[in-house]
C-alpha cells in the first residue's frame, strides 16, 4: 500500500522533515519526504496499511511543537515496492498551490542554551547557537521552500563536525538549516562610531564592559538593531533621549530572567507566560513599588514594557555586565523602519551610537520586536511582529475571495487574507519616508 500525503501549514523551518523521517522508520515504512516550495510538505509512504495508518495518525498527534497541520490530504494507492529505504529528498523549487508558512524567529531553546554554557561544549558561548527547534526563521528566510540555500546561512559552509551532525538522524541538528558552530558561522566585531575595529578578545565582553562604562551600544540582532544602554543610571538614558529627541517616549527594555523582573514589576501567571515564551514579545507590565530602574526608561508612566533573552548573544551579554536589565530599543530615526545592514547603520547611528556591535550574517527580513499587554486574561496586541509574523491568524470564517490589505499612513502593515488565513506581515511603520515604503 502507498500514501501520497500533503501537508499545509508552518511545516517548514520548524523540524517536521527530520521528525516525519523518524517517524517513518518507526513504523517501518519506506517513502520520502520533502519540502514543495510554498505548497507544504509532500510525504510518501509505501508499506503495510496498519502501518501508514498509525503513522498518518502519529505524525498529527506527535507533530514538532512549533509546527501547525493547516490542512493534511492523503491519496491512496497500490504499491509496487518502488522504494527500499526512507530518505529526505532535495527540495522542490515550484509549488504554486500556496499553504506553506515560513515560521517566525524562535528564542533559544534550553538544549541549546545549556550547550552555551558548558564548557566542554564546542558551541560553548557561540553567539548563534541554533537548532531544528529554535533560532531565527523569518528574518533570515529570502525565499521558499525553507532550506540554507535560500537563507542567509547560505553564505556559511558548514564545517566537518557541522555537517556530521546535519546528516545524522540521531542528532537534534539532523537537516538544521541554521547550523553552525564558531568554526565556520557568523562571526562577531566591534567597532567605534567611526567604524573602527576595537582590539579585544571578545566583543561580547567587551561590549558589556563598555555598558558599564554607560556608553550607548548598537546592537546588530536577528531582525535589526537595537539602541542599548544601562538601566540603572540615569545619564547615557538622558543622552538618548537628547539625541533621538524622544523626550517622554518609553523605550523598551530586556532583562536578565524572570526572576530579575519580579524585582522591579509585577508579573501575572498569563504574563510570565508570556515572557518565557518562544516569541519572547514584550510585555507591558505595571511596575512594583520597588521599582528601583531610572524613571527616564518610562517617565510618568506606570508600566514598563519588558522582554526576555531570545537569542544566545542576550545570554552572553548579560554574562559581561552586572545590570539587571538593558535598554533594547529599536535602533531607527524617527519614523523610519528600524536599520538592518551595516554600512547605513554606521551612517545613520554614529551621532547616537558610541560603539557598534556588528555580525556578518545578513538581515533579509527587517523585523521589529513584538509588543503586547494582558488584559483580565486576554493577550493584547499593540505590535505584532518577530516571534509571531509571518504566522498566519486562524479565522472562524472562511472568505469567499483572497483579499489583500495595505493598511494605514501610521504604524502599517499589510495582510493577506486567504480562506480562514489572514497573513499579516511584521510591523512596518510610518509611511512617511522612502525607505519605510
Amino acid at each position: 500500500m502507498l500514501a501520497d500525503i500533503l501537508v499545509k501549514g508552518v511545516v517548514q523551518g520548524v523540524g517536521f522533515r527530520p521528525f516525519v523521517y523518524r517517524l517513518a522508520k518507526a513504523n517501518s515504512l519506506h517513502g520520502f519526504v520533502q519540502n514543495r516550495g510554498d505548497a507544504g510538505v509532500r510525504i510518501v509512504v509505501e508499506g503495510e496499511g496498519p502501518d501508514i495508518e498509525r503513522f498518518i495518525r502519529e505524525l498529527r498527534a506527535r507533530r514538532p511543537p512549533l509546527s501547525e497541520i493547516h490542512g493534511l490530504t492523503v491519496r491512496y494507492r497500490d504499491s509496487d515496492r518502488e522504494f527500499s529505504n526512507f530518505e529526505i529528498k532535495e527540495s522542490f523549487q515550484g509549488g504554486e498551490e500556496g499553504g506553506s508558512t515560513i515560521p517566525p524567529d524562535i528564542a533559544t531553546c534550553n538544549e541549546c542554551l545549556s550547550e552555551l554554557r558548558r564548557n566542554s561544549d564546542r558551541r560553548y558561548r557561540y553567539f548563534f547557537i541554533t537548532c531544528t527547534d529554535c533560532g531565527p526563521r523569518y528574518t533570515i528566510t529570502r525565499n521558499v521552500p525553507y532550506d540554507r540555500v535560500n537563507t542567509s546561512m547560505n553564505s556559511f559552509q558548514m564545517c566537518d563536525e557541522c555537517t556530521e551532525e546535519y546528516e545524522s538522524p540521531s542528532d537534534r541538528r539532523f537537516h538544521a538549516q541554521t547550523n553552525a558552530c564558531p568554526r565556520c558561522g557568523p562571526k562577531l566585531i566591534i567597532t567605534d562610531n567611526r567604524g573602527e575595529a576595537l582590539t579585544c578578545p571578545d566583543p561580547i565582553t567587551e561590549a558589556g564592559r563598555l555598558l558599564e562604562e554607560n556608553r550607548i551600544l548598537a546592537i546588530k540582532g536577528n531582525g535589526g538593531y537595537h539602541l542599548v544602554c544601562v538601566t540603572t543610571d540615569s545619564s547615557p538614558l538622558e543622552r538618548l533621549r537628547a539625541i533621538k529627541e524622544r523626550r517622554t517616549k518609553p523605550f523598551a527594555i530586556m532583562a536578565r530572567d524572570l526572576e530579575t523582573v519580579r524585582t522591579f514589576a509585577e508579573v501575572s501567571i498569563l504574563e510570565a507566560k508570556l515572557l518565557e515564551s518562544y516569541a519572547r514579545p514584550i510585555v507591558l507590565l505595571k511596575k512594583s513599588k520597588g521599582y528601583f530602574l531610572s524613571e527616564l526608561i518610562s517617565p510618568g508612566l506606570h508600566t514598563v514594557g519588558v522582554m526576555l533573552p531570545y537569542s544566545g548573544l542576550h545570554y552572553l551579554l548579560f554574562d559581561a555586565t552586572r545590570e539587571p536589565a538593558l535598554v533594547m530599543t529599536s535602533a531607527n530615526p524617527p519614523n523610519e523602519p528600524i536599520i538592518t545592514d551595516d554600512l547605513s547603520a554606521m551612517k545613520r547611528l554614529s551621532n547616537i551610537a558610541e560603539y557598534f556591535l556588528h555580525h556578518n550574517r545578513k538581515i533579509e527580513q527587517r523585523c521589529d520586536d513584538s509588543v503586547l499587554r494582558v488584559i483580565g486574561q486576554n493577550k493584547v496586541f499593540i505590535r505584532r511582529s518577530r516571534g509571531y509574523a509571518p504566522a498566519p491568524v486562524l479565522l472562524k470564517t472562511t472568505s469567499p475571495a483572497d483579499i489583500l490589505a495595505l493598511g494605514a499612513e501610521l504604524n502599517t502593515t499589510c495582510c493577506i487574507l486567504i480562506g480562514q488565513r489572514a497573513y499579516i506581515s511584521q510591523h512596518i511603520g510610518d509611511l512617511e519616508t522612502l525607505e519605510t515604503l
